[in-house]
């Protein structure tokens, strides 16, 4: 292709999905290889899965950048596969597959039993002796797996099954999902331990403080009615409004008549609710969330759009959620404050409302960067938008987003000159004697959903001595934040150099020689190529063009640091992996850089892998032999885990020592546990003042010199006293503290002398010279 210039004759397979996938090969919390990350440059490989009408395929790509094959495998079409990731163990639960592990689960058109409907079972096959092990049967279609380290979730429509990762028995389900029109037919987010769906309406007894900020250009009645969703204070009167406004009742009913009202006509299914479970501590058997169940395990409940959920995504921490409608005009950045008791208590932060646009646009994948500074959300147009945000909320500026770490909410200056504080006491104050500045208010007052702090809180607050509980009202602001870049996927490629060098597999990695330019020339629109719908995933990883641009050198260690982004690859449905280099910059157009400035974003493509397989080439089906790549992980995190319980991993020689296991907490010798204890506790005995002397410039300390004796100069004192160091009065000194000008005085002294304290019993004669004591205290 790249001597003649002609797309290359021979046919390729048509790709269905493709998606990037989290297991034990990058794992980097639990996989050893990695620990030593920021020493030895050693950086986790992308996993690639692609699924195809005719089987599916796995690409790992190391941070070398050549392509390597680890599976693939033509057994009719895929409709969904995940590689199941070792299971947390302890001494309580052992893993019941632990020697047939890596685990592939595929749900494929054409079961295990053969007769059951297409796309009905989930098929547990293991890459290590290629036996399906598990085979887990539905009487409906499913539509997606998940997993993690703890349990691997089915869904299906309308309807969610969790297994336990360790013996694939049924753990809890689901059953109240609110039914989504596609592409996603019932989208869920599954982190760590989180497990976030689309619920079918709001339950007010277990709603959470706070969730979606109403958009500032609704209609008044939408605005009451969103008002009415969110509040639960003074529920009565807001419904006596809406009920007015829609005309569903008489005006005078109560907020009884309204809740008999709407039980009399089954209630309808409200969209845009989403739920949070804890896939630990929630109950076997049913989830139910309604007005007689119990709040266990229901970590929140909360309006998130008014249209329905088409996707949604955790961060890598699980702290924030990323949601989209099925509009795709806005997605919605939700930070998710728990309380231990009950979800009702626990607190929804609205952070971000990413503006795509105004057409409409089916998400189909959310992507965030490793430091959740960063995240991408592609369209079925095959566009990727790139938002810049801040897990702790605010505006994306150059102070934020121009450093390769992330910094802190407030800047070291913000933090000296108290502007938090004045801040708080304006919109605490509101139309007081200090009338608040417009733009210091901390809350949107153009949102209905921020109701005002009640007394209780602002009790609760006082009491506390906790002048921001991030649970407790006023909500932060909420911030509208436009994509900084949209990449779009060519169909083909424009002039690429192919590099020399080996090849794994077949699969070439081209680097692409082109300049940074800001605007792309144009290319055939995807889109409108393949029925409308064109699929694409993204994923941040390190740069990987820097090798197949600079072949022959060695790969220095800082050499990934010298980039603020990761770089995005997007691999597309026509089989071609690109790496995007993102270089965010201040606005060219802004007056003065500072650290306020808003950003802009250059975005180029760097490489490219072609990935996508033809009907000639072999198949790589299990058993793998025992260096294969998958297989190398699953033993490094199964060995890590079983560190962690305390036992003896199989195959090692002898019992651990007592230092290392986990387990050396809870030992018999107590002396010892109360040791190891007490130097793990953190021990905070008073709040330290808002602000320290020494963060400002308030002071300046400068020696006098009076005649031949020392004194103490007390800031309290009317008059300046004298005395001595056995407390005898001594006379006045001869100036009076109005006449004294600092300026004249010396500022350095002839030597450094000891402070004398008053009241000490050293005579004068020891002390070489004069010195002074300034009492600050009050």
């Amino acid at each position: 292709q790249a001597y003649s210039g002609t797309p290359p004759a021979e046919e390729k397979e048509k790709i269905i999905w493709v998606r990037f996938e989290n297991a034990d090969l990058n794992d980097t919390s639990r996989n050893m290889e990695f620990h030593e990350i920021h020493s030895t440059g050693n950086e986790p490989p992308l996993l690639l899965m692609i699924g195809y009408s005719d089987g599916m395929q796995v690409w790992s790509i190391p941070i070398s950048g050549e392509a390597q094959e680890l599976f693939s495998v033509r057994h009719g079409p895929v409709r969904a596969a995940r590689i199941l990731p070792a299971p947390q163990i302890s001494a309580q639960k052992c893993d019941n597959f632990s020697e047939k592990r890596p685990l592939l689960g595929v749900c494929k058109s054409i079961g295990s039993s053969g007769t059951s409907p297409p796309y009905c079972c989930v098929d547990l096959y293991s890459l290590r002796t290629g036996e399906m092990v598990k085979s887990i049967q539905f009487k409906t279609p499913i539509y997606d797996l998940h997993c993690n380290k703890r349990i691997l979730v089915v869904v299906l429509q309308e309807k969610i099954a969790a297994f336990d990762s360790c013996t694939f028995t049924k753990k809890f389900f689901v059953t109240s999902c609110y039914p989504c029109p596609g592409p996603n037919m019932n989208p869920i987010a599954l982190g760590s331990r989180w497990l976030a769906y689309a619920e079918n309406k709001l339950i007010r007894c277990h709603q959470s403080r706070g969730g979606a900020c109403g958009d500032n250009i609704q209609s008044y009645t939408a605005t009451v009615i969103s008002a009415a969703k969110t509040i639960k204070t003074g529920l009565t009167m807001v419904g006596k409004v809406v009920t007015q406004l829609t005309g569903t009742l008489p005006s005078g009913a109560t907020e009884e008549e309204i809740l008999a009202h709407s039980n009399i006509r089954r209630s309808p299914l409200v969209p845009g609710i989403i739920t949070i479970i804890d896939t630990e501590t929630v109950a076997e058997g049913q989830v139910l969330v309604s007005e007689d169940s119990d709040s266990d395990g229901i970590v929140a409940h909360f309006p998130a759009h008014e249209k329905p959920i088409c996707c949604m995504a955790f961060n890598p921490s699980g702290m924030l959620l990323v949601t989209t409608d099925t509009l795709g005009h806005d997605f919605h950045v939700f930070q998710i404050l728990t309380h231990p008791w009950s979800s009702s208590q626990s607190a929804v932060h609205h952070l971000y409302t990413l503006h795509r646009g105004e057409t409409e646009a089916k998400v189909q994948d959310i992507s965030f960067s490793h430091d959740c500074r960063w995240v991408v959300v592609s369209t079925l147009r095959g566009t990727s938008h790139v938002f810049p945000i801040n897990p702790y909320g605010g505006q994306p500026c150059v102070r934020t987003h121009m450093s390769p770490r992330v910094v802190n909410r407030m800047s070291r200056f913000q933090k000296s000159a108290g502007l938090e504080e004045i801040e708080q006491e304006l919109t605490s104050k509101q139309g007081g004697r200090c009338s608040p500045v417009p733009g210091l208010s901390s809350s949107p007052s153009g949102s209905p959903l921020h109701g005002k702090l009640n007394s209780q809180d602002s009790y609760n607050n006082f009491t506390n001595n906790n002048p921001g509980n991030p649970r407790l009202l006023p909500l932060p602001s909420l911030t509208v934040v436009l994509p900084l870049a949209q990449i779009k996927q060519p169909m083909t490629l424009g002039t690429i150099t192919k590099r020399t060098g080996p090849y794994l597999f077949g699969a070439g990695c081209f680097s692409i020689k082109a300049p940074c330019k800001s605007k792309p020339a144009p290319q055939i629109s995807p889109s409108k190529s393949v029925g409308g719908e064109f699929c694409v995933a993204a994923v941040f990883g390190s740069s990987r063009s820097w090798f197949a641009n600079n072949p022959g050198l060695k790969r220095e260690k800082d050499q990934s640091k010298q980039f603020v982004v990761e770089s995005l690859y997007i691999i597309s449905c026509y089989g071609s992996l690109v790496e995007h280099v993102l270089e965010p910059r201040p606005l060219s157009t802004a007056p003065k850089i500072s650290d306020d400035t808003p950003l802009e974003m250059m975005t180029c493509p760097r490489a490219s892998w072609t990935l996508v397989r033809t009907p000639q080439w072999n198949e790589l089906q299990p058993p793998f032999n025992a260096n294969h790549p998958l297989l190398l992980a699953a033993d490094a995190v199964q060995y890590y885990q079983y560190l962690l319980a305390g036992l003896v991993p199989p195959g090692s020689p002898g019992p651990i020592t007592r230092h290392e296991s986990y387990d050396s907490l809870a030992s018999d010798h107590s002396g010892q546990e109360d040791e190891e204890w007490l130097s793990q506790v953190e021990i905070v005995t008073h709040t330290g003042p808002h602000r320290r002397l020494w963060m400002g410039p308030q002071f300046q300390f400068k020696t006098i010199h009076p005649s031949g004796q020392t004194t103490v100069i007390s800031s309290s004192s009317s008059v300046l006293q004298s005395h001595g160091p056995s407390d005898t009065p001594q006379p006045l000194l001869d100036f009076d503290t109005d006449d004294l000008d600092l300026n004249s005085l010396r500022i350095q002294p002839v030597r450094s002398e000891p402070v004398s304290m008053p009241g000490s019993s050293r005579p004068v004669s020891d002390r070489r010279g004069v010195s002074t004591v300034i009492d600050a205290t009050s």
